[in-house]
């Protein structure tokens, strides 16, 4: 996920030329020949529940921004940071697990590795 850094964002996608936030996580799973659904919601639904404070980088953690559904995703980078692919204007970044803003949004974290 880190060399993804800087990509641009892109409503749907799940390559290199363009991620959004569940096409992150799934292009970045795909590449370790691990399969995990294509979106937030279902990557959720699915994941093995993981305890905030045992993130371990590699993690999904997951957002409800304004609905009652999980609406977004990152990839836990570890020390506080995830990855994320936010929206259009802003290519795929870090952003800090404890910041007011996500910190408010936070449903849960998962993982899909052993």
């Amino acid at each position: 996920a880190e060399s993804l850094v800087g990509t641009r964002y892109q409503f749907g996608g799940a390559d290199q030329a363009g991620f959004d936030c569940s096409g992150l996580a799934f292009y970045v799973h795909q590449r370790l020949g691990i399969a995990i659904p294509r979106t937030a919601a279902d990557q959720q639904r699915e994941a093995r529940p993981v305890a905030l404070t045992q993130l371990a980088p590699g993690d999904l953690v997951f957002f409800s921004r304004g609905s009652h559904r999980v609406d977004h995703v990152g990839i836990y980078a570890g020390s506080g940071l995830f990855i994320h692919a936010r929206h259009h204007g802003v290519p795929v970044s870090y952003a800090v697990l404890s910041s007011s803003y996500y910190a408010r949004h936070l449903v849960s974290a998962g993982r899909f590795w052993n």
